[in-house]
């Protein structure tokens, strides 16, 4: 075995607590060596986070200052407790609990539960829908598999914020939650549901944490063992925190402070189970004494990846958005963001199939690409297109498109309807393929609106809209095509997923994306009605919306690409536009209301060319709410007029080798004043502004606010924070204004 393979693979344990800090960063090593009172952690995405907190727990313990087994490490899933335990072994601090919520209260739990209440504690059922249907029923209200699951959710929703029955129809109301049914129904339900858990003596996942919660509120005495035993907390992803989670953590602490807490509120995108920023944002509040790091040195991800993920939480509205972090890439420079605009769906999906195959054949491993999309129900369309193009691929967090239950069920009722239609009276009225299988699948819960709000509900029909809009497509290319013929190209379908499940391309939702980074990341179906998603209408929906794209952006590490379609299907009309998250950053479009963006993605590369179904075509404009076809005119050099196509050269307005008027004393006089800049705040310079933006502030000579805030590169953040220097240098006068810090 080699040095290096040894270092991979068993890295050696620091040999002494300052060896712990070697290595991390001035901000990493703040957090790491604040192991008193109460402290904050602000970490944006891709700032090392979790290195940060377990060398802080490593660095107390190897001082001396930290007794392993008196620390609790809570986090959100059991991979990243796991990874945080593996970390902590590495660096020396075996011994450390890191659990999630629900692990380290269902210990506690088991263990008072004989000192608490008496007897053994009652079994935890493994699944709610079971104890749902049953209510339910008892209640005469009839649910399919479906609304059982959006039951349920809803239960767990009212649990988690500590809403009991008799208040669920007002506090959904309050929080503008759209139910499944009538809220006075799942309001029978829940209570019911409740009824029978008692009676079978048996609990439920939630109600782990509310026992607990119940117990430590009760019992004084053994909340003060669990807080002897435990008398330092570090709680990770704290932005996703839910009313429970934070009850429960508050007894644990009691009076104490010893609490280190980290999140982003930019990466809020659960709050539809309970969770909420609030927690985080008002930690200072709750603690006015505590010491606030943030991590604002994005190690993941290229600058240009940085820049329209910056890009996009300046535009971002809302208490969370108050509190964002602008990320400092540190990593060499890449490859400009690729926006590419298609006909339609399956052109997108072949596009990238074709973009991927590519790579792969460059050398770029099949695992380290993903594609990600909103919903679950757009893989298929990718599952396909990859199959086709022979590239392997993996599903993440959702099942196989013809694995899902309604998709099966479908499946059959088709078949069924292809070889005994003539005697099913559904199929009298339908003249074509597309209105049969529209018949057949309304008897399965396909509607011509799609239901209200989220959920298992939207869910399906989504599922099943995907093979009425598959019918669609199939009869247009074949129009004499029957059922059977479209039976038997479902069963093709399916039959044809066989690629390997390891080594391949991830397909995912950006939900279950959270967490994960790649090399290269396809975001994909980036259209108003998907991003933001329909049946998102109130601000804070929109803005979960945006941070869940921001979320999608900052998984890439090197190459990003982000795709729209103008249609649904080849030959449909071309009714939609780019989402209103992509306006004043993506090459061509305005900011929102016609005004510049907070922060613009200068550059960028538009893929395709008009007229080919399967490439891109020419960028759509404007961004009111009505979708509709604008030309755009293309860049052209300022000199010589010729067509502008690359990044820099659309910065400057000019082709590359065209003479330039640029001021070569004052291009020098702002790269001196660049450098001081970048001394003072320590970043590198061209985070303070580019070569290029200097240049064409060189070029520009601007002498107004207004003309600054023109020049790509010159977003309105360091406008605020560099114009006065900048204008005063263009004018001839020494600048006067501040040191450019935050």
């Amino acid at each position: 075995m080699t040095a290096a393979t040894y270092s991979t693979l068993f890295p050696r344990v620091p040999d002494s607590a300052d060896a712990v800090l070697e290595g991390l960063d001035p901000e990493q090593r703040a957090v790491a060596t604040a192991l008193h009172g109460p402290v904050c952690v602000l970490a944006g995405a891709g700032t090392g986070k979790t290195r940060a907190i377990t060398h802080r727990i490593a660095y107390g313990v190897r001082a001396g200052i930290l007794q392993p087994a008196s620390v609790l490490a809570v986090t959100f899933t059991a991979r990243a407790a796991g990874e945080m335990r593996g970390r902590l072994r590495q660096l020396g601090a075996a011994g450390v609990q890191a659990r999630t919520f629900h692990s380290a209260a269902l210990r506690q739990l088991q263990y008072f539960w004989p000192k608490a209440v008496g007897g053994g504690m009652p079994r935890i059922v493994d699944r709610k829908i079971p104890l749902v249907a049953d209510a339910a029923a008892a209640c005469r209200i009839r649910l399919d598999r479906n609304e059982l699951r959006d039951a349920a959710a809803e239960i767990e929703w009212s649990k988690v914020t500590q809403t009991v029955p008799a208040d669920y129809a007002a506090a959904t109301a309050e929080h503008g939650r759209e139910t499944p049914r009538d809220p006075a129904e799942i309001a029978q339900i829940y209570s019911t549901y409740e009824d029978l858990k008692r009676e079978r003596a048996v609990i439920d996942f939630e109600d782990v944490l509310l026992l607990t919660v119940g117990i430590l509120q009760d019992r004084h005495d053994i909340a003060e063992q669990v807080r002897s035993q435990y008398q330092h907390f570090v709680v990770d992803e704290y932005q996703d925190v839910s009313p429970l989670q934070q009850r429960l953590l508050e007894l644990w602490l009691g009076d104490r402070d010893d609490l280190c807490v980290v999140g982003d509120a930019s990466q809020t995108i659960y709050s539809f189970t309970g969770a909420t920023p609030d927690h985080l944002l008002d930690f200072r509040l709750r603690h006015p004494g505590a010491t606030v790091v943030k991590l604002v040195r994005d190690y993941r991800s290229t600058p240009q990846v940085v820049h329209l993920a910056n890009g996009l939480l300046a535009q971002a509205r809302g208490r969370a958005a108050d509190h964002r972090l602008e990320l400092i890439s540190q990593r060499p420079p890449g490859p400009e963001p690729r926006y590419t605009e298609y006909a339609d769906e399956p052109a997108e999906a072949e596009g990238a199939a074709r973009r991927i195959r590519d790579l792969i054949g460059s050398g770029v491993p099949a695992s380290e690409i993903a594609v990600l999309f909103r919903t679950n129900s757009q893989s298929e369309t990718y599952e396909q297109a990859l199959a086709d193009a022979g590239v392997p691929y993996q599903l993440r967090g959702a099942e196989r498109f013809f694995d899902r239950p309604e998709v099966r069920r479908a499946g059959s009722a088709l078949r069924a309807a292809a070889r005994f239609g003539g005697n099913d009276s559904l199929l009298e009225d339908a003249v074509d393929l597309p209105s049969q299988v529209r018949a057949v699948l309304s008897g399965e819960g396909w509607t011509g609106e799609p239901p209200a709000g989220s959920g298992a509900v939207r869910e399906r029909w989504e599922s099943l809209a995907a093979l009425v809009n598959l019918a669609q497509d199939f009869a247009a290319a074949k129009p004499d095509a029957t059922l059977g013929d479209l039976v038997a190209e479902l069963e093709e379908r399916a039959n044809a997923q066989h690629a390997p499940t390891v080594q391949g391309v991830t397909l995912a939702s950006l939900h279950s994306a959270k967490g994960l980074e790649w090399d290269v990341v396809f975001l994909v179906g980036v259209a108003e009605g998907m991003m933001p998603i329909t049946y998102a209408r109130t601000d804070e929906q929109i803005e979960e919306e945006r941070r869940l794209l921001y979320v999608g952006v900052t998984r890439a590490r090197q190459q990003l690409s982000v795709s729209w379609a103008l249609s649904r299907s080849p030959g449909s009309r071309p009714n939609r536009r780019p989402s209103r998250f992509l306006d004043g950053l993506r090459p061509g479009s305005s900011a929102p209301g016609g005004a510049r963006a907070g922060a613009t993605a200068s550059g960028g590369v538009e893929q395709g060319s008009a007229g080919h179904r399967t490439g891109g075509l020419a960028v759509v404009g404007g961004s009111g709410p009505v979708a509709r076809r604008v030309s755009r005119t293309p860049a052209r050099c300022r000199v010589c007029g010729r067509t502008l196509r690359e990044a820099g050269e659309m910065k400057l307005m000019r082709c590359e080798d065209c003479p330039s008027d640029m001021d070569e004393g004052l291009y020098e006089r702002l790269r001196e004043w660049r450098a001081v800049q970048a001394r003072r705040s320590g970043q590198p310079d061209f985070c303070v502004f580019t070569d290029r933006t200097l240049m064409a502030i060189a070029e520009a000579g601007p002498s107004t606010p207004v003309e600054l805030g023109r020049i790509p590169g010159v977003i309105a953040r360091k406008l605020q924070r560099y114009g006065t220097d900048i204008l005063d240098i263009c004018a001839g006068r020494e600048p006067q204004g501040e040191d450019g810090s935050d």
